[in-house]
């Protein structure tokens, strides 16, 4: 069975599309129960595709994220759960080369420091006291997730840029910068968020997939994270 034909895609699909409606028409408590539905869904399909076990862990935190962010008071935990996200994809992107590629492209993480510090700086004044400590610390895990995943792949790239996004549109919506209430807002801020982890796994999965067919020159070594495949007859 071909990988996008594959039945926890396309309930991620699926689910995806219904939360966006769901969000858009303010249909409480469904929108939040679909929201916490996409990212367990990209994970069991990571499981079936025998990905790397990093970014199972990775969506299981964005998972997390989702439901303390849907329970009150709990922004904080929220945003703790996300870092913990970050902190995977960085370490996966690392382990796979990404500062010797920063070393050789420095403008990518230029780039992004700039941006992050203006838009830290767009915020700052308007945010409450006790997130003024943890959103810089969160904006350079943006960072450091959106640069290292530039550096080792196109499509992650574009993923990580776009978790960037989502998050930043977050943050300019907490520090009232923008209508926090406004549909477009949401639809934004989540829009942005499922394709970030979808362009981020599928980057990942296609960049081992293929590392994997460059045949003897691969180092098994590298794949020491990643879920163990079936043997043939069992698959």
């Amino acid at each position: 069975m071909s990988a996008l034909r594959s039945p926890w895609l396309m309930a991620f699909g699926t689910v995806s599309v219904i939360h966006l409606v769901l969000n858009g028409a303010d249909a409480s408590p469904w929108d939040s129960i679909t929201k916490c539905l996409i990212a367990p869904l990209l994970a069991a399909w990571v499981v079936e595709q025998h990905g790397p076990r990093l970014l199972v862990v990775a969506l299981g935190f964005c998972f997390l994220g989702d439901l303390f962010l849907e329970l009150g008071d709990l922004f904080i935990v929220g945003m703790a759960s996300f870092a913990a996200a970050h902190v995977c994809f960085i370490t996966f992107f690392v382990r796979r080369g990404a500062l010797d590629q920063l070393r050789r492209r420095p403008w990518i993480l230029a780039v992004y420091v700039i941006a992050a510090i203006g838009l830290v700086a767009w915020c700052w004044g308007g945010l409450e006291n006790g997130l003024k400590a943890p959103i810089p610390v969160y904006a350079a895990l943006l960072v450091g997730t959106a640069a290292t995943s530039l550096a080792t792949d196109v499509r992650a790239g574009v993923g990580g840029m776009l978790f960037l996004l989502s998050d930043g549109t977050i943050a300019l919506a907490e520090a009232d910068r923008i209508d926090k209430e406004a549909t477009t807002t949401g639809l934004a801020i989540m829009g942005l968020y499922i394709l970030a982890i979808f362009l981020l796994t599928t980057g990942i999965l296609n960049r081992e997939k293929a590392t994997i067919a460059a045949g003897p020159g691969f180092d098994p070594t590298r794949r020491t994270d990643c879920w163990p495949k079936l043997p043939a007859h069992l698959a």
